[in-house]
């Protein structure tokens, strides 16, 4: 898990030193008293903004039962929290819904951030 955790990080590192890649963020879709979010939180809030991926892919909040902000497409409905979105360019590219804990979160996190750098199927 480590090394794929550092060749990772290299490959981002690369990836937005050698060329303009689009924009990515991660949407995180949250509410009060949700005690996934909170685990979450205790987790990987706090370290996220310092990882390869917290700086390839910066953390935006919204709260599920606010009106969703205009600037971002999503796929489908958003029905739960935590969920996880993957946004390029500010379209969605992929999502995991609920929080399957810091192990299982790292490496889907990983998955999605390929997807991002892949090019896109015709």
């Amino acid at each position: 898990m480590f090394l794929r955790r550092v060749l990772l990080s290299a490959f981002l590192l690369l990836s937005s030193a050698l060329s303009a890649a689009a924009e990515l963020s991660l949407v995180m879709v949250e509410e009060d008293g949700c005690v996934w979010c909170a685990r979450w939180n205790d987790e990987i809030a706090h370290i996220y903004p310092k990882t390869p991926e917290g700086q390839s892919a910066p953390l935006r909040r919204i709260d599920i039962h606010t009106a969703l902000p205009e600037d971002l497409t999503f796929a489908r409905r958003l029905s739960f929290t935590p969920t996880f979105v993957l946004m390029q360019d500010n379209l969605e590219i992929s999502r995991i819904e609920g929080y399957p804990g810091e192990d299982f979160f790292w490496g889907l996190l990983e998955k999605m951030l390929e997807k991002a750098d892949s090019p896109p199927l015709n």
